[in-house]
């Protein structure tokens, strides 16, 4: 009869202790890509907010702060902070038909895993949305062209 070997099988608390490591290191990088993906769908909301602001406010100046204040406060809803607020026009002025673009962007802060090469930080995520400033509204210059 042959003898068998137990030579290169895993004992169970080795195998029990790296199962425990893989599975720690595993829900932190599974919890680090989740803030992520909040933050991003955070700040995407609080562009689209901010866009709208911005067009339905009554002046130029009024509007860039609307769409501040608004973004801000859509990220605090969210439990975020807006790190930058940022609003671009297509056209020269608040008037009718003009493009504006909102892009909001925020830090997320990574998780620290010094095992595996990760030293902590931060990542950038920016979200941007357009709209167009009503061409039939009143009080504003231009002609409804578009």
């Amino acid at each position: 009869m042959r003898q068998r070997s137990e030579r290169g099988a895993v004992g169970g608390l080795e195998g029990l202790a790296f199962g425990v490591l893989i599975f720690v290191f595993g829900t932190l990088v599974i919890t680090n890509a989740w803030a992520t993906v909040d933050t991003k769908l955070a700040s995407s909301a609080a562009a689209r907010e901010a866009a709208r602001a911005y067009v339905e406010a009554d002046s130029a100046t009024d509007a860039i702060e609307a769409a501040r204040l608004v973004a801000a406060d859509s990220m605090r809803g969210h439990g975020r902070s807006a790190k930058d607020v940022n609003v671009t026009s297509s056209n020269s002025g608040y008037q009718r038909c003009a493009t504006i673009e909102v892009t909001v962007s925020a830090d997320v802060p990574r998780v620290s895993l010094p095992l595996i090469g990760g030293h902590g930080g931060t990542t950038n995520v920016s979200s941007r949305h357009s709209e167009i400033i009503d061409p039939y509204r009143s009080g504003l210059a231009g002609e409804a062209g578009c």
